[in-house]
């Protein structure tokens, strides 16, 4: 079994695999593209390619939102020709064992239907452990999350940030808010059109996120960017300046240092003398905006650490409790939970 052991993070934007004694395997944009409601034509980077693009009989679709399985039919395809182009060059998974990571603050439905998919794949797991994703995250990030010494981790994902305190092997607080990074392109794409009449796409608006997003007022940095024109109709370059962003996605960054707050307002005496010592650990694809580090610091007196790698800090923490036989203990087989071993 010792080649047989798999990680899975099933993240709104991106699905990652871990395959024990080989690292990451499976790094794609979690997306599929389907033909006349049946045929999968394309999945991961090839499928996003088509987003925005395709003709009315084929259907792009991201199978995961807001951190949970939003369309399971869909997910389960994408999973199984994942499973598939894995098992050319990896062996095949069937029998294998599984440990997936799943968000801390969704209901025990959405938290089964992780366990479900996995189960109903091609790959028939041997035994799924499920791993909440803060402890994979905190682990992925270089932390020791077995001893007393409370850590607070801040994941800013996709479509989601999670906000947690954990100690001893296990989770003390976490609030999941609907803020991430698709929810600042949104808000590019609303205020582009709305001071500039400039109809772009998500695309788009994630360049302008990557090149111009900060936390902080007063950068002077700007790119052009081609759209159609409201009025016309016709296609239509506009430049776009770093303060404009800044303006747009200020109030989105505040919300989550909103969660922070209270996070921080409900926990244990003890457990913030951790957190003033060790600081705020910052984890999840948007982590890198610039000056975020400044203004949560700012904000909260406490020092920010952004970690090494944030966008692959929670497979990595996968790979770590593969890899571990002790840490094993973190993760919990839902089989016994729900069916009584």
């Amino acid at each position: 079994m010792a080649g047989k052991l798999f990680g899975i993070d099933f993240g709104t934007s991106t699905l990652k695999i871990y395959k024990k004694n080989s690292g990451v395997i499976f790094d794609a944009k979690n997306i599929i593209a389907i033909a006349d409601k049946t045929k999968v034509i394309a999945i991961g980077d090839e499928a996003a390619e088509m987003y925005g693009k395709a003709p009315s009989n084929i259907v792009v679709d991201y199978p995961v939102r807001n951190g949970v399985i939003a369309n399971i039919a869909n997910m389960l395809s994408l999973l199984n020709r994942a499973f598939s182009d894995i098992s050319k060059e990896h062996g095949k998974l069937l029998g294998a064992e599984f440990f997936v990571a799943t968000p801390t603050d969704i209901t025990e439905v959405e938290k089964r239907a992780f366990f479900d998919l996995v189960a109903s794949s091609n790959a028939k797991g041997k035994k799924i452990n499920i791993v909440d994703k803060p402890i994979a995250d905190a682990l992925g990030a270089g932390l020791d999350v077995t001893n007393a010494r409370g850590v607070m981790v801040v994941n800013i994902g996709a479509d989601t940030t999670e906000v947690s305190i954990i100690s001893l092997g296990g989770i003390v607080l976490s609030k999941l808010v609907p803020v991430g990074g698709n929810r600042l392109d949104e808000s590019i794409i609303l205020n582009v059109k709305k001071q500039f009449n400039l109809v772009i796409g998500h695309k788009t608006a994630e360049t302008i996120k990557k090149e111009l997003a900060s936390a902080l007022p007063g950068e002077e940095r700007t790119i052009k960017v081609f759209g159609r024109d409201v009025v016309s109709g016709l296609p239509m370059e506009k430049e776009i300046n770093s303060n404009f962003v800044y303006e747009t996605i200020s109030e989105h960054l505040y919300s989550i240092i909103d969660a922070v707050r209270i996070i921080l307002e409900r926990t244990p005496p003890e457990i913030s003398s951790d957190i003033i010592d060790s600081g705020i650990y910052v984890t999840g694809g948007s982590a890198n905006i610039r000056g975020l580090d400044q203004l949560m610091s700012h904000e909260t007196d406490l020092k920010i650490n952004i970690c090494h790698d944030p966008a692959n800090t929670v497979v990595n923490g996968l790979g770590k409790i593969i890899d571990n036989p002790k840490l094993h203990s973190l993760a919990t087989s839902l089989k016994q939970t729900y069916y009584g071993g």
